[in-house]
């Protein structure tokens, strides 16, 4: 009798503990996710760091393998040493050429496009104010948007209030260098030790599960290692095809600052969906400003063209069908990944849900498999 007292009471006092866990979570929800968010903060260069890793995995171990078979044993010792040594260094010669040659023509078509965006700006404003008053503009009140947009004052940005986040400014993009640097060096010694790393999470699986779950957990990460793998290297690659093809098509069609807007829609292209509708829109309004309405609607039916050359030859030939998911999940899962997480969950989301995917189908045929069985038993 004392026994089930016992137990009634304990059932009790736990219940009231969550009650009160909860109650206080909710009260203090605000701080919990500003605290997760710094948290965050802080690890993103590891994040980014294993992501840079995972990415010159592949590289590293074909080109360590060629090491290993260099005559002199003293070069098979270091092997691993010189290969993330030799995929660090092409890394930095391709940045390099890249910085060299294609950053130079790209931030001066920035810059113009920035130096001439007051009279882009004057030109929509005398186009709209021609406007009929039954235009469709108006009944959106774009004149009304303008009009609030003159009111700003450029010396409210030179208050002494706003120096202190100028000042925060200045001090994100040395934290940002930081970062970057402890980024590298992390991702190298990930490279190095990866032998020791997949040795431990081997170990550790061993330890926490036996038999058909240990191997079940192996086979999970076969396949979500598949799967990141391709969708990363896959969209890389798609983005760098889509970028040249954009690039060259717009230069030929003498669409201005067509280069920059070219590799735009390329870099939005690694975003599913999103991604290439955002890049598309904010080239047509700029080739609208800068080459008229008539230019703006042929680059429009060739960017389409473009893409739907990419979406139904180019990209099922890169990408391949490892992922297999409905658009409805894609869309879903890139704005939850972009709500939560910026433009790496946009990228990531997508391998995420693919994996979670496999793990939800899996559970339930395993359950149907079950109550089959019990069915069966029954009768």
């Amino acid at each position: 009798m004392e026994s089930k007292r016992g137990k009634h009471w304990f059932y009790w006092f736990t219940f009231a503990v969550a009650v009160i866990f909860v109650y206080k979570t909710l009260d203090s929800w605000k701080a919990i996710t500003d605290w997760l968010g710094g948290f965050f903060s802080l690890l993103m260069p590891f994040i980014l760091a294993i992501l840079v890793a995972y990415i010159f995995y592949l590289p590293a171990k074909k080109l360590e393998n060629l090491f290993q078979m260099a005559p002199t044993k003293w070069v098979q010792k270091h092997a691993r040493t010189f290969s993330v040594l030799g995929v660090y260094l092409v890394a930095f010669i391709i940045l390099a050429v890249i910085i060299k040659f294609l950053v130079p023509s790209v931030s001066k078509s920035v810059i113009e496009l920035v130096e001439n965006l007051p009279g882009y700006y004057q030109s929509a404003t005398q186009y709209l104010n021609e406007l009929p008053e039954d235009s469709i503009l108006n009944k959106v009140d774009v004149k009304g948007m303008i009009h609030n947009l003159q009111q700003i004052e450029v010396s409210q940005f030179l208050q002494v209030d706003n120096l202190s986040g100028y000042a925060k400014g200045v001090i994100g993009i040395a934290t940002g260098i930081f970062d970057l640097f402890v980024m590298v060096i992390v991702s190298i010694y990930i490279l190095l030790e990866r032998k020791q790393i997949l040795q431990f999470a081997s170990k550790l699986s061993s330890a926490l599960f036996k038999g058909k779950a240990n191997q079940k957990i192996r086979n999970y990460f076969r396949k979500t290692n598949e799967i990141f793998y391709q969708f990363i290297f896959s969209q890389m690659l798609d983005a760098v095809v889509v970028g040249t093809l954009m690039a060259v098509a717009l230069s030929i069609m003498k669409v201005k600052y067509g280069v920059l807007l070219g590799i735009m829609i390329g870099v939005f292209n690694i975003i599913p969906y999103f991604g290439a509708i955002i890049a598309v829109v904010i080239a047509v309004l700029i080739t609208l400003f800068t080459g008229g309405i008539p230019q703006a609607l042929a680059m429009l039916v060739v960017v389409i063209v473009l893409q739907q050359i990419d979406a139904n030859i180019i990209n099922p030939k890169i990408v391949g069908s490892t992922l297999k998911l409905s658009p409805i999940l894609i869309i879903f899962a890139v704005t939850v990944g972009g709500a939560y997480f910026g433009i790496l969950g946009m990228f990531l989301s997508v391998p995420i849900v693919a994996m979670l995917k496999i793990l939800i189908l899996d559970y339930v045929e395993l359950k149907n498999m079950r109550n089959i069985q019990e069915q069966n038993q029954n009768e």
